[in-house]
Parts: C-alpha cells; structure tokens; sequence
C-alpha cells in the first residue's frame, strides 16, 4: 500500500490522482492532502478520505475547515495552513510518495521539502523544475530520490527512455496540440480574447495552462523542464506541433530510431504509471487505434508564437532568466484573464522582463522566490 501526500488536490491532477485512489484501492491511499483555499472541496476530500492531515491557504479557511470536521463528527484530521502547513503535507512521516501539482512556486519549498525528506514526488507542476530544476535535480540526485514526471510530454518520454541509454539520446521531441489559434490568421491575434483562448481543442486544464498552451509558452517552459529532468541540453529538445495528441512525445536516438509514445488524452494514465512505477497497472484507459488513421506534425510558428522562441532563449540562458520566464508569464496571463492586456500583450511582457533580467544562477530555494519576486515586479511595472 502506497500511502499518498497529494498537494494541489482540489485541482485538476489532484483529482485525477484521488480517482485513481479510488480505482486501486488495494494499491494506494490518502496520507495527507494540500487543498490552497477551496474550503468546500477540501471539507468534501477530508470527509471522504480521512487523511492525517490537510493544509489549506489560510488560518481563517484551516480555522473554518476544523470547524466544520467537528459538527460531522470527523477525528483524527490536522488541519494545518500556509507554506508551512503544506510542507509539513509533504514531508508527513507516514506518506511514502508526494504528488506536486500546486499551480507556480507556491509549491515549490513543499517540493524540495519532500525530496529532502527521501519523498519520492510525482511531479505535475512544471513552475518547479522551471525556476529550481537545478537544485531539485542536484537533491534528488544525491539522496538518489525519483522524480517522475506527470506532464504527459515529459511521462512520455520518461517511458520512452526505459529502452535506451541516456548517452544513446539524440533529440526529444515534445509535442504540441498548437492550441486554438494554430490556424488563425495572423491580422486576427489582436483581437483574441480570454473566452476564445480557454477553449482548448484536446484537453481539459486550469485556466493558466489553457492560456500558455493557446501562447505555447506552456510548451516552453517543457522544453525547460525537460532539460532538468532529463539532463540533456537545450538544443537536444525540440518541438513538433502534433493536432491530434495522440502522441504525446517523441524520442530519437543516436542510430536513427524514433520511439513515440502514444495513449489517450486522459491525464489518469500518466499519474497512475508515476504512482505505480516501476509497476504497470492493468487498467480501463484503453486506445482506440482507430485514431491513428491521421497523424500530422509541423513545425511550429515563431511569428506566431513568439513565446516559444522566448522560451528556447531563456532556456539556453538558464537560471534567472527561467525564473524571470515563468513569473512574467504568470503576471500577463493574469491581466490579460483580467483584460487589462490583450492576448499579444502576454509575449510583449514577458520580453521586457527578460531584457531586463540579468545573468544569475540562484543557489537556494530562498534565492530562486527573491528573483522571482523581482520579476513579478518588473512584470507589473511594464504592465504599467
């Protein structure tokens, strides 16, 4: 029995994670659980799962969620809050494997906390390895603690490599649906707005992903989190626009051979091969070959997505300028949600802060969130 601290659970992954619980469970339960300030949803998982623990954002909402474990009758749930309460999720004794899927740096201290602790982590929140990947890595490495990957590009490729050597890699290629806009006329991108770009036409995400796959700056920072979790260059990893998402990515090795993997676009199917691994659980999410019928893939437009290019540039950089990437990302989806900016105005910020970001390679988790903090700042201010 695998028993489970899942951060982020209120969220998509994290649900996705409690209904493969449920689907296995002589194979896997809730040790604690992560929940940010959806009080409802957190009552409704303490409730159903009985953790050890749950964390939620807030003294007030961790305050109202004891309250209301009370009036039912629920014992033996701690209810915990802020930073320290997620961390103290994520490095609870009794868990034996950690799901990171909190959306940005809000998860990251919980993340290295858990790798510090010899926590294996399921991870799903790319903002991590992106601004921290180095240390994350370097941790994980010295106290020899996996790291899986839940992204379904990077779960892709970590399947793919089971049959190679790393020295064997010549390229990984990282698939892109292109999102909504991959046909749209050029003249037409000023006029985008936050309705038409949170309608993806494969997946189902949260509203910051669905946007930065709409500007594929989601599959920039990718490229950035491969190169961390796989510990391969920048110019190893490339990007192929693939429509259907049938194939969620590619590797090519040294002798020619391309091994692609492919699966339905559900993201349980991943989050159960990082839980089981090494294991492969028999399971429902079976693939209709039917689909393989049509298979295309593009090279992906700079003009048109004018955020990859600013992620290639970043990740060749590395250090801040990955932190700087990340944050000034997060600052103009936000406005642009807000329509404070328009969907043009999100590449257009991003570029200035990484104009202004300097050469740096912060050491400590403590350093990484002050150049972010930096660059959320020089974000609002071009914003202005």
């Amino acid at each position: 029995m695998k028993r489970l601290a899942i951060l982020g659970c209120t969220g998509s992954i994290g649900q996705s994670t409690l209904s493969i619980v449920e689907q296995f469970p002589d194979r896997f339960s809730v040790a604690s659980l992560a929940a940010g300030r959806n009080l409802d949803e957190a009552y409704a998982q303490a409730v159903r799962w009985r953790p050890r623990m749950v964390s939620l954002a807030t003294e007030e909402l961790a305050a109202q969620l004891s309250a209301r474990l009370r009036q039912a009758g629920v014992s033996g749930v701690n209810v915990v809050h802020g930073t320290a309460g997620t961390v103290a999720c994520a490095t609870l004794p009794e868990a034996d494997f950690v799901v990171s899927a909190i959306v940005g740096v809000a998860g990251l201290e919980a993340t290295h906390a858990a790798i510090l602790a010899g926590k294996p982590v399921g991870l799903a929140n790319k903002e991590c390895m992106v601004a921290a990947g180095e240390i994350l890595t370097a941790a994980a490495r010295r106290l020899n603690v996996p790291i899986l990957p839940i992204d379904s590009e990077h779960n892709a490729v970590h399947q793919c490599l089971r049959v190679g050597a790393r020295s064997e890699v010549k390229t990984i290629w990282l698939t892109a649906s292109g999102g909504p806009f991959r046909q749209l006329p050029l003249d037409q991108f000023a006029g985008i707005t936050p309705e038409q770009a949170l309608k993806h036409p494969t997946w189902v995400m949260g509203r910051r992903i669905t946007i930065d796959s709409a500007t594929m700056l989601n599959k920039g920072l990718e490229i950035i989190e491969a190169c961390r979790l796989f510990d391969v260059g920048s110019r190893q990893v490339r990007v192929t626009v693939h429509p259907q998402s049938t194939v969620h990515s590619l590797v090519e090795f040294v002798d020619g051979s391309i091994l692609a993997q492919i699966s339905v676009t559900d993201m349980r199917l991943p989050i159960l091969y990082a839980l089981a691994y090494p294991e492969r659980p028999a399971s429902t999410l079976t693939f209709d070959l039917a689909a393989l019928r049509r298979l295309e893939f593009e090279q992906p437009d700079f003009e048109r997505f004018p955020c990859l290019r600013l992620a290639f540039e970043a990740a060749e950089k590395g250090g801040a300028h990955c932190i700087a990437l990340n944050a000034a990302d997060e600052v103009a989806v936000e406005a642009f949600l807000n329509r404070r900016i328009p969907f043009m105005g999100i590449p257009r910020t991003i570029e200035k802060v990484l104009a202004s970001t300097p050469e740096a390679h912060p050491a400590t988790i403590a350093e990484v969130l002050a150049a972010d903090r930096e660059a959320r700042q020089r974000a609002s201010a071009a914003l202005e």
